[in-house]
């Protein structure tokens, strides 16, 4: 039975690709989720994209996790890194702005065009095509080359403050110096002199 394996697999607010269902036939699968569906046992979030019906500790109805289905729609797929969070978001995650965005913004491989805009439940969710095929390998340097491109933009610090902080930033994510030089030239200018003044261009020499 679909729902018991759904039942068994996944938990409340996770989004269900239909993809992810056992089953030769797309089509009998389809039509044992609308089934689900109209039996209120699953939700259907749109065209293939469903999560199980639950009621929330207040008593409204749960909703599915949106963070959940940009990890499994955009971040992760099939266990292979394919994106990463930016934007306002990473700046606001590693401490460079406490303004907190108004939407997601996403960079992922499964971006079919340059950008598209998506609503999921009320959330804007941005996703850009990245300048290259991500992977787990270049994730962090990409990730890092987009916070150079953004951060005089939306850092609310400054001076020493940023240095230290960029550099702590680099040192939690690992960040390979040599990855971020082979894609450096892929960037803007202006990445370079941000680089510059935050005092990590010896690493890149």
């Amino acid at each position: 039975m679909v729902y018991d394996y759904i039942i068994e697999n996944f938990k409340n607010g996770e989004p269900i690709f239909i993809s992810e269902l056992p089953g030769e036939s797309k089509d009998y699968l389809r039509q044992e989720m609308k089934r689900l569906v109209d039996d209120g046992k699953l939700e259907r979030l749109h065209n293939g994209v469903y999560f199980l019906s639950y009621m929330t500790i207040l008593g409204t109805k749960g909703k599915i996790s949106v963070d959940k289905y940009i990890e499994k729609k955009y971040l992760t797929v099939n266990g292979m890194t394919v994106g990463y969070i930016t934007g306002l978001q990473l700046a606001n995650k590693y401490g460079f702005t406490t303004q907190n965005p108004s939407c997601y913004e996403i960079c992922s491989n499964e971006a079919t065009t340059k950008q598209r805009k998506q609503e999921i439940d009320g959330n804007t969710i941005v996703v850009y095509k990245p300048v290259v095929d991500i992977t787990e390998k270049n994730k962090s340097a990409l990730q890092f080359l987009d916070m150079m491109t953004m951060i005089d933009k939306y850092s609310e610090i400054t001076g020493k403050e940023l240095v230290s902080k960029l550099k702590r930033y680099a040192s939690s994510v690992k960040l390979d110096f040599r990855t971020v030089k082979e894609y450096l030239p892929l960037y803007p200018d202006k990445v370079y002199r941000n680089i510059y003044e935050a005092g990590l261009m010896e690493k890149l020499i």
